[in-house]
């Protein structure tokens, strides 16, 4: 099936998103913010959304462009999956509200216009090198680094792949 056709609601353009958050707003519902490249999904990325998600009401994922991933130094054939499989792939887990794409290399002017109520990374992130934690802070919002199930990374498992391919 072609990207073009990897479509689903979930799966929001900044503006939209941002339309979407202000009936959440008025429900008086607490958001929650986390942001990465998510490029192959595996055990770590569904425990750590998950547990994002139990922060708040609604889990809004900030999904790293393809130029954006590329940018990160994660390696020359990264990302693996473009934008839309991985933004596809993520939309049907349960944890995941909403996912809207930034091209920036971080996603702090996506933070900046979504004021979420949490801020999530993962626990390989101290708390002071959160991108956007000043914001949410300031806001009156708590910043976690949760911790990471150690046994799972894209890096490990991109290894595992290429270790068996020779």
């Amino acid at each position: 099936m072609p990207c073009h056709e990897l479509n689903h609601s979930a799966v929001l353009s900044p503006a939209e998103l941002l339309e979407r958050l202000r009936a959440v707003r008025a429900r008086s519902q607490c958001i929650v913010f986390t942001n990465g490249c998510f490029d192959l999904i595996h055990p770590g990325h569904v425990d750590l959304l998950d547990r994002a998600k139990k922060q708040g009401d609604i889990l809004v994922l900030g999904l790293n462009s393809d130029s954006s991933v590329r940018r990160q130094n994660k390696g020359a054939d990264r990302p693996i999956n473009p934008f839309a499989v991985r933004a596809f792939v993520l939309a049907h887990l349960s944890s995941v509200d909403y996912i809207t794409e930034f091209h920036e290399d971080t996603p702090l002017q996506l933070i900046r216009a979504i004021r979420p109520h949490v801020l999530v990374k993962g626990g390989d992130w101290s708390p002071d090198r959160i991108v956007g934690r000043d914001i949410v802070e300031a806001d009156g919002g708590r910043v976690l680094a949760l911790p990471l199930l150690s046994e799972y990374s894209t890096t490990r498992l991109l290894a595992k792949i290429r270790s068996a391919a020779g």
